[in-house]
């Protein structure tokens, strides 16, 4: 079985407690399945789950960061609500949608280090 980077940390946070899926599918409100799909990469990991994880586990600042990489690199699709953005906004989110597949990885740098000044 694959799992995502999310799906490796939630693993070694139960083996740590000797947990099992099905108790912390309980903690955050969902089924076992439901969970399993999300460590597999079948699902996103839903917004809220980071701030429970965070203080059912009492993850320290490092953990947390740990965590918030998981989840980034475990995302399989993002959902952007243009309903107020400005015209420059929504084409500029266009723009990056329609050249996100062909970008290579020095120009994703580039951006992200753009955006973490904006």
């Amino acid at each position: 079985m694959t799992y995502t980077k999310f799906g490796a940390f939630m693993r070694v946070q139960r083996i740590k407690r000797h947990e099992r899926i099905v108790d912390v599918a309980k903690i955050l409100g969902v089924s076992a399945s439901f969970l399993s799909l999300v460590e597999r990469g079948k699902r996103n990991v839903p917004g809220y789950w980071m701030d429970v994880i965070s203080s059912y586990y009492n993850l320290n600042d490092s953990e947390q960061r740990l965590l918030y990489d998981a989840v980034c690199e475990s995302k399989t699709h993002i959902k952007i609500d243009l309903t107020s953005a400005t015209p420059l906004k929504r084409k500029a989110a266009v723009k990056f949608v329609t050249a996100f597949e062909s970008m290579d990885d020095e120009t994703a740098k580039e951006i992200a280090k753009i955006l973490k000044n904006v």
